[in-house]
């Protein structure tokens, strides 16, 4: 009986392993914590793309009553394209009749072009009669027909509404009739 006893502990010392974490179980924690660390970076890298894409609106910035010209905050000009030219006509509004209006554009070098008008008005006139009066407008651009517009009226950003000109009409005998 006593060899009974000493075998049955001998079998449990040398048949008995130590416990040890099993292999299937560290393979799925490491995959686990991969998956983890990569949708981390994942995450990162998609709001940091999100981030730099945003674009902003401009602010709509109020001009001041005082400042001359105030009431020119948009122009309407109707736009014609033809062999490589584009031309803008219109008219705006001004506070006297002594006010000449001159537009010049000018043509950023990049593909599309983009093209900015800049209003300036010029009164000599020592006193004038304060009548709005309209003055027409005619500036004209070489670039793709993919170009780009923009406006500025005595330096400050104003919007500017391009009207497609009807077929077969041309840049000087253009009428403006704009309802609202």
């Amino acid at each position: 009986m006593d060899q009974n006893i000493n075998s049955t502990e001998n079998n449990r010392g040398a048949g008995h392993k130590p416990h040890r974490i099993n292999r299937k179980a560290i393979m799925i924690a490491i995959v686990i914590f991969t998956l983890i660390v990569v949708g981390m970076f994942t995450f990162a890298f998609m709001k940091k793309s999100e981030l730099n894409s945003e674009t902003y609106a401009e602010p709509i910035v109020e001009v001041p009553s005082d400042t001359p010209y105030a009431s020119v905050t948009r122009v309407d000009a109707k736009h014609y394209f033809e062999d490589g030219m584009h031309t803008l006509v219109g008219e705006i509004e001004l506070p006297t009749p002594c006010d000449l209006l001159e537009a010049e554009s000018v043509v950023a070098e990049s593909y599309p072009e983009q093209i900015s008008i800049q209003f300036t008005v010029l009164n000599n006139a020592r006193s004038c009669a304060q009548v709005v009066t309209s003055q027409r407008f005619k500036v004209s651009a070489p670039a793709s027909k993919e170009a780009t517009f923009s406006a500025s009226f005595m330096g400050r950003s104003i919007q500017l509404n391009l009207i497609p000109a009807p077929e077969g009409e041309t840049p000087d005998d253009f009428e403006l009739f704009i309802k609202g």
